[in-house]
């Protein structure tokens, strides 16, 4: 993965966390458990990809 897209990654992911809690607190007595997980998948995804273009820059270096 190319480390450029480290901050893409971040961004999009913390977006994602933040409709997540929007979504949350709008919908507060009527909370699905469905729609949280399917709207928490692309936020732990992109941190997911953020983790990976982190540590395969790091191992790159060491080896």
């Amino acid at each position: 993965m190319n480390p450029k897209f480290r901050n893409l990654f971040i961004i999009g992911g913390t977006i994602a966390l933040l409709g997540l809690i929007i979504q949350v607190t709008v919908t507060y007595p009527d909370i699905d458990a469905k729609n949280v997980l399917l709207n928490a998948l692309p936020a732990l995804f992109l941190y997911f990809l953020a983790y990976k273009t982190y540590h395969e820059h790091k191992d790159s270096e060491l080896m």
